[in-house]
């Protein structure tokens, strides 16, 4: 359960984050004549639910298992993945669509004050990623990846805001739609985000084979503990932040059932202990030719 309350943990602070950056973005946006920070700013009022939704998966798949679950309430986070990426969508959507009516629509050059505002929310937004990033690798949360690059879009999409309003403020008359143009652009990088995001879940949802790494890892650890002789097949699935082990071992084909249970008992209890991050492996024992 430490995993889950750390990936809780850091969706609080995602929450908190967002919150605060949508309010700043909205009222420097409207302040700074800046289309890009309004839509910005969409983004990040997006972030918000997208961030409460993962803070709500993660606590149901924190549940043990039961009997109409047994296998625990892991399966959640791939699809509260879903449900963050469809909010990705939805809100570069939004930005394509206001950033093109205002490009054809005249308005006022930015403030120049405004980037002082946007550097340091660029600033903020990727220390933020790097945060949430690097807890969703240890402790293997999909969900909590996608709220991380949550944080990495808004700084690619401030990054482009800074770009396009510093190009209508330096080349002033005519370049005034310079930040939709970057608003634009992107809601394109937000989009092709949210496919990165999404085919990793959808591998996870369809117990495709994505774990060789691991695999390696179980079939060396499984030849220290004495009695196995080698291991055969061995398939590997995700639910939330564990993993589920299907693994035949071969061993003495001459040694009694009693012994061969013996075995596999003392190979589950040293997977477990060397990978933390299995919650339960299944072993099938084969007798050795």
């Amino acid at each position: 359960m430490e995993n889950e309350s750390a990936a809780i943990r850091t969706t609080y602070f995602s929450l908190i984050g967002n919150t605060a950056l949508a309010l700043i973005k909205g009222v420097t946006g409207i302040l700074g004549n800046s289309y890009a920070l309004i839509a910005d700013a969409i983004e990040s009022t997006a972030d918000i639910f997208s961030s409460a939704l993962v803070l709500l998966g993660l606590k149901y798949a924190k549940r043990p298992a039961d009997d109409n679950h047994p296998y625990g309430h892991g399966r959640i986070e791939p699809l509260i993945t879903f449900v963050v990426v469809a909010f990705l969508v939805t809100s570069a959507t939004i930005i394509a669509y206001e950033s093109i009516k205002n490009i054809q629509t005249p308005h006022k050059v930015p403030e120049a004050w405004t980037l002082i505002v946007l550097a340091a929310i660029i600033i903020w937004k990727e220390t933020s990623y790097q945060i949430v990033i690097r807890k969703s690798r240890k402790i293997n949360s999909s969900s909590l990846k996608a709220d991380a690059w949550h944080h990495r879009s808004d700084a690619i999409t401030s990054i482009t805001a800074f770009i396009g309003i510093s190009i209508a403020i330096l080349f002033g008359k005519g370049y005034e739609n310079a930040d939709d143009w970057a608003a634009l652009f992107a809601s394109a990088f937000i989009l092709y985000n949210s496919y990165l995001i999404f085919r990793p879940a959808l591998g996870e949802i369809m117990d495709e084979h994505l774990y060789d790494d691991l695999i390696v890892e179980i079939r060396e650890k499984s030849l220290e503990v004495p009695g196995v002789v080698d291991t055969e097949k061995c398939f590997v699935r995700k639910a939330g932040m564990k993993y589920f082990v299907d693994l035949h071992v071969i061993v003495d084909g001459n040694i009694t059932v009693r012994d061969g249970h013996l075995i596999s008992h003392n190979l589950k209890d040293y997977l477990q202990e060397q990978l933390p991050s299995i919650n339960n492996i299944l072993i099938h024992i084969e007798p050795d030719a």
